[in-house]
């Protein structure tokens, strides 16, 4: 798929921006740091009390800046690419080449590395020195550091977060090893090309840290610690991508996006690790008073999660387990707020219990509970991964949430439904009012959910939960013919964000295509015009739905402002104010893409799909999404599509496909290695009733 020659996945620069914050990051799992910054962050490791932790400080080693001073005619280049997930700067002279790369090991999550490559190109004897100028200093303004013994030739430190979010938790103990950097390095006049690699180690053990290291410095001496790295991203690459051919613009967003997102996530057959779960800056971003401090908000479960599921439910499910862990704590902030069952907090970090600065958002915004739980949903419906529920913690989850909505409704005489009052919208513009429409049809869903849920496991459940989910109050205008944002919202009144818009998707509350128009038209003109990044992506969604191109396309434009140059870092504003690296404009706006212009939508028992891509698209390719335990790839043009089943594994098994066409009800069986195309229209992928042969 071309546009010129540039390829959409690689970007490179001249020139650095002035704005340090829009720098490359380059993070995995467990580690993560923007290029040239002084400290980097470690998975789950927090500092401060309630109201102040925030993501601990760790000095960062990688900070080291490559140069050759009194050098004339350098050319010099920055590049990301997102292909092997590796940062590079270039200095090219007419005698010689250095080349400074940076990566966060995809795979060996422990590990962080640069290397130093300087290479002759003409035939002269004289030595070859770069500068490496190194600011790192061992020391934390979050950790209690001290100094051990060099282990292998690196330099150890070692130190515990000084506060802990609540009283008796967690204060884990951050271990650092680290080759230590050379104020230069010569390439000496008979040589033709040298390199040198320096490692760093993160653990919370003292062995895992120096079985890491190890393991990095094994890899170093045969020569493949990078290429085992870009093999990870390869793989990764392999089997997740959406391309298309069209304009280079959207190719290279798409290709950032997933960069960033594909960062964040856990790495495959690494079972033991445990996921601290994705916040909006991501684990670069975070420290005190930047990008929300690292806390996980409703921006992982809503936005996120569901391009994640679609290709990686494994990396899916580690972020589920990690609300699961923190289970407790939303226990205990239903108990504390005087309900029963689990509140998940507005702002979570190392306990699930609240620990946002400002008490209201707390309090208030409580739609993030069933945010929560319609990730859970999705999840079952993409995977009948019923082990999640049965043996690890997910209904147990489940049935908390259920019992916390049917507590915080109340009765209305009046109207003779149920009522959830004084909240906060997901449009933090307003507040203490009653019946948010998103809020209220999310609660319905998640009781219902639970029902369906609980029918599969076999287990009974109150009648409560069912009557809630039947009776509990969507406010609806039935002269106007829409959904008011809640009780007494009045049209035209300024909205912050993607709100009642929400209830068409992602959360497919049943309404007529007029309804649906209605929504949008009533609340796009009164959105704020510089909100958060993801708005816009879901006005995209609603139009795509009602195949309204040019209008989806409009919406979609709007995101652009919120992509910096030169390496796509997004804003979370487009003035450039809030989050940077803003992983949830990111996600909203591939889902725009992934369920956008596809019309994938999660039910419970289909995949359905409804193509609708504008006029400068002319072909789309989804490689790798998951439904059932297999592997699906779908190329769509305006008048065909084509689905492949790319992988069906034996172990376990997954289940057996077909695809059927909602107007003719044609079937297709899909068995792994083969492949079918028809007419672009719309229709499901469903379990199949027998097995394919």
């Amino acid at each position: 798929m071309t546009d010129g020659k540039e390829d959409p996945a690689v970007f490179t620069t001249t020139c650095l921006p002035s704005d340090q914050r829009l720098l490359a990051t380059v993070t995995n799992a467990y580690l993560g740091t923007r290029v040239y910054r002084d400290i980097l962050h470690v998975n789950g490791v927090y500092n401060g009390a309630v109201g102040d932790t925030h993501r601990a400080d760790v000095p960062s080693p990688l900070n080291v800046r490559m140069t050759v001073p009194g050098a004339d005619s350098l050319a010099e280049t920055f590049t990301l690419n997102t292909r092997t997930g590796t940062f590079c700067h270039v200095l090219q002279s007419t005698d010689y080449t250095a080349i400074h790369q940076i990566y966060a090991h995809h795979s060996l999550v422990h590990l962080m590395a640069f290397s130093i490559t300087i290479r002759r190109s003409a035939h002269t004897g004289q030595p070859i020195t770069v500068q490496l100028q190194t600011p790192f200093v061992p020391k934390s303004q979050d950790l209690d550091l001290h100094q051990g013994p060099d282990f292998q030739g690196a330099h150890y430190v070692y130190g515990t977060t000084l506060v802990p979010e609540v009283e008796g938790g967690p204060q884990p103990t951050v271990h650092m090893l680290w080759t230590p950097v050379p104020q230069d390095l010569t390439l000496c006049g008979e040589e033709q090309e040298q390199s040198w690699e320096f490692l760093t180690a993160v653990a919370e053990s003292e062995e895992e840290v120096k079985r890491s290291y190890s393991e990095g410095l094994a890899l170093i001496a045969s020569g493949s610690l990078h290429s085992s790295h870009i093999h990870a991203w390869d793989a990764l690459w392999q089997g997740c991508c959406i391309d298309l051919d069209g304009p280079l613009p959207l190719r290279q967003a798409l290709y950032g996006c997933l960069y960033y997102l594909l960062s964040a996530i856990p790495p495959r057959d690494n079972p033991g690790f445990l996921f601290h779960g994705i916040s909006p800056g991501g684990l670069s971003n975070g420290t005190q008073g930047e990008d929300y401090w690292g806390h996980v908000f409703w921006d992982q479960d809503t936005w996120v999660f569901p391009n994640i599921l679609l290709f990686y439910p494994e990396a899916a499910r580690a972020i589920l387990e990690y609300r699961i862990r923190m289970l407790e704590g939303a226990l205990r902030n239903a108990e504390e707020q005087g309900y029963k069952g689990a509140k998940f907090p507005w702002e979570s970090a190392a306990t699930g219990q609240e620990v946002c600065p400002e008490d209201i958002y707390g309090a208030q915004e409580i739609h993030i509970t069933g945010d929560v739980l319609m990730a859970f949903e999705q999840y079952y419906y993409t995977t009948q991964d019923q082990k999640l529920f049965r043996e690890d913690g997910g209904w147990k989850l489940v049935g908390a949430v259920a019992q916390y909505w049917c507590s915080r409704m109340v009765w209305s005489e009046e109207e003779q439904c149920y009522h959830i009052r004084g909240v906060m919208p997901p449009d933090e513009y307003h507040y203490q009012v009653d019946n948010s429409a998103y809020t209220n049809a999310l609660a319905q869903r998640s009781l219902r959910f639970t029902a369906d849920i609980a029918q599969d496991l076999l287990i009974p459940v109150p009648e409560e939960w069912v009557e809630c989910a039947n009776k509990i109050k969507v406010p609806f205008d039935m002269e106007k013919k829409y959904h008011p944002e809640y009780d007494g919202y009045s049209p035209g009144e300024l909205v912050k964000q993607a709100d009642v818009v929400l209830l068409g998707f992602p959360l497919m509350h049943s309404m007529s295509p007029e309804v649906r128009r209605n929504d949008l038209e009533m609340y796009e003109p009164v959105t704020e015009v510089n909100g958060p990044a993801m708005t816009w992506s879901m006005f995209a969604v609603g139009w795509l739905e009602l195949k309204e191109m040019q209008r989806a396309q409009s919406q979609l434009n709007k995101c652009f402002s919120n992509i910096t140059e030169p390496f796509k870092i997004w804003v979370e504003n487009s003035d450039g104010s809030g989050a940077v690296n803003f992983l949830t404009g990111m996600g909203g706006f591939l889902q725009a893409v992934l369920f956008g212009y596809t019309g994938f939508r999660i039910t419970k028992t289909s995949l359905l799909f409804n193509p609708s891509c504008p006029d400068d698209i002319h072909k789309l390719k989804v490689t790798g999404v998951s439904y059932l335990g297999n592997k699906l790839k779908f190329t769509i043009t305006k008048e065909e599509m084509r689905i492949e089943v790319s992988e069906s594994p034996l172990d376990p098994p997954a289940l057996p496909l077909e695809a059927v066409l909602e107007e003719s009800g044609q079937r297709f069986p899909l068995g792994e290695g083969q492949s079918i195309s028809f007419p672009t229209v719309a229709g499901w992928i469903q379990r199949s009733p027998t097995k394919a042969h």
